[in-house]
């Protein structure tokens, strides 16, 4: 029975797309959905078994879900928001004009000709960063008992690695390499959390990172702080109100608006050394090392998504253990236009005691 409602699918499938594409091409709905199962035939694509499901059109239907997916992974998160440029990428590079100097603004100039002045723009091709997921097998068996289901576990769990994944390099992206006019790291000020040294974050401190950017001149409307958890818990430290605050909009990781921030949660920022230097994304943390929040301008950052790929071999292939296996590639960007519109709050440190005797 069940070996006849998955061809029966099959059938209906097969049907519903040669009938659209012969629509497209001016052929009757009857000749399309008919050339379409004798296309499938020929291909190998409709065996008479279960493995119909997991073979041709099913690996489209499968990309498609990991494509809707991923772009869904983005909406009401820090990255929601962000300029996109996807509609500039060419084979998962993306090609920017870096605007060298903002046009100046005369105010009730009174003086002709207006002066020009040119802008120098210069072409910067930027490679898309690549995320591949490690292989996972699916044996046969599996596919025939569960089908599409199967599918759509293995689907979620991919597409939730590569989100992690893209989140990580972003902050890590977006965070300044070290400390500089136009890229201020910050340090905390307060309590010394005795077990590791670490200063906690206060309120001067967060009013400090608004200020850094004042000064910057940045924009009031469209300023975004991503926290840390430590810097999150110090929060939930300060007040009950925020507390409240806290459970009531703790939803995809945003929490709050405080300071003219748009206030968000992330368990993966960037380590920074004692130093003030920013660690390689992946380091482990050394004494005295923590992860830092980071605030930025969202017009100033901007993100883009190229092509998603399925990779996939059959169990035919592997008649040992018979299985299929299965893994994405997919590309992604997140990155500052200019290094002028955010700064770090990394954690200040001193060295905790140790007991005597």
């Amino acid at each position: 029975m069940k070996k006849i409602i998955v061809i029966a699918m099959a059938l209906m499938l097969n049907c519903v797309s040669g009938a659209f594409l012969g629509a497209t091409v001016g052929l009757e709905p009857v000749i399309g959905a008919v050339g379409m199962n004798l296309v499938a035939v020929a291909a190998g694509f409709m065996p008479m078994e279960t493995s119909i499901l997991r073979a041709g059109v099913y690996r489209e239907i499968w990309t498609g879900e990991m494509v809707k997916r991923l772009r869904g992974g983005l909406e009401g998160t820090w990255l929601e928001g962000i300029p996109d440029m996807s509609s500039l990428v060419e084979n998962d590079v993306i090609h920017l004009v870096d605007v060298g100097v903002d046009p100046d603004v005369l105010i009730n100039n009174t003086t002709y000709p207006i002066p020009l002045q040119a802008l120098s723009d210069s072409d910067i091709p930027v490679q898309l960063d690549k995320f591949q997921t490690k292989v996972t097998p699916v044996t046969d068996d599996e596919l025939h008992a569960l089908s599409y289901d199967k599918m759509s576990r293995v689907i979620e769990s991919h597409g939730n690695s590569i989100d992690d994944a893209k989140f990580a390099k972003a902050a890590h992206s977006i965070c300044a390499a070290s400390n500089t006019a136009t890229t201020p790291v910050l340090s905390t000020t307060g309590d010394v959390v005795a077990e590791t040294g670490r200063k906690k974050m206060t309120r001067q401190d967060l009013i400090n990172l608004k200020a850094a950017l004042d000064k910057l001149k940045v924009p009031a409307n469209g300023r975004r702080l991503v926290l840390s958890p430590d810097h999150v818990n110090d929060m939930l430290g300060w007040s009950e109100a925020f507390q409240n605050q806290y459970g009531l909009n703790n939803a995809n990781g945003k929490v709050a608006r405080l300071y003219g921030f748009d206030i968000f949660e992330f368990a993966n920022n960037p380590l920074y050394t004692t130093a003030g230097a920013k660690k390689a994304m992946g380091a482990t943390a050394s004494a005295g090392e923590f992860q830092c929040s980071f605030a930025f301008y969202t017009q100033r950052i901007f993100k883009a998504t190229g092509t998603t790929k399925m990779y996939y071999s059959h169990a035919e292939t592997d008649p040992e253990y018979q299985r299929n296996k299965v893994n994405f590639r997919h590309y992604f960007i997140a990155m500052p236009k200019k290094s002028d519109a955010a700064a770090v709050l990394m954690n200040g440190y001193t060295a905790p005691t140790v007991p005597e005797g």
